[in-house]
């Protein structure tokens, strides 16, 4: 496969991403709030606090951290988990009526995750020979290129309003500042809750 269909491959995943993972979970969550429905607040509340490691993994990407590679591939896991992993959200989404229009468009982009998901950690998997370094395929640099125009905007952002510099090394900080955060508040979760409720959220 060329580098140029690879790299168009790469920015077709991450426009995707943007509509699946940002978008459309926060209009759903926007709109469940507004319709008081629990059980599809719940579940994208959970999904938030998990999905917030691609931010992590585009920040190490940006930042030029091969690590990266490895932080895709447990976000992708952890994302289907989130979708699918408890048991008292999947009764009650399963209870509401298909019909009604945030039900019915909660289990589209559920489903159509679950995919885009699984898709995506294929590739990310198929990614992990990066972990010898950027230089270790040509392919490996191509992953950068969206985490850096990322970064670029961020750079810009914070420039603007703050007049603060932002640099490759500082997003790779802040990704793994924001990974070891990220590993404590799961491995709290892990040691501590799910050994007493198991798959049911409840009000977490």
């Amino acid at each position: 496969m060329g580098a140029t269909l690879v790299q168009q491959l790469i920015w077709a995943e991450y426009r995707a991403a943007v509509v699946l993972t940002i978008v459309l979970p926060l209009v759903l969550l926007v709109w469940a709030t507004v319709r008081q429905e629990d059980a599809i607040g719940r579940l994208l509340n959970l999904y938030w606090k998990v999905s917030s490691l691609m931010v992590i993994t585009v920040l190490l990407l940006a930042g030029a951290e091969r690590w990266a590679f490895a932080v895709a591939v447990a976000a992708h896991v952890l994302i289907l988990g989130s979708l699918w992993f408890w048991e008292d959200i999947n009764d009650e989404l399963a209870d509401l009526p298909p019909w009604r229009a945030l039900p019915l468009t909660t289990r589209i982009w559920r489903w159509s995750l679950t995919v885009f998901t699984v898709a995506g950690g294929v590739a990310s998997g198929a990614s992990l020979r990066c972990l010898g370094g950027f230089e270790a395929s040509p392919v490996c640099p191509l992953w950068r290129h969206p985490p850096e125009g990322f970064s670029q905007l961020l750079a810009n952002g914070l420039n603007f309003l703050f007049g603060a510099a932002w640099t490759p090394e500082g997003a790779k900080w802040a990704g793994w500042f924001g990974l070891i955060v990220y590993a404590g508040f799961f491995l709290s979760w892990f040691w501590v809750r799910w050994r007493r409720f198991g798959r049911v959220a409840g009000g977490f």
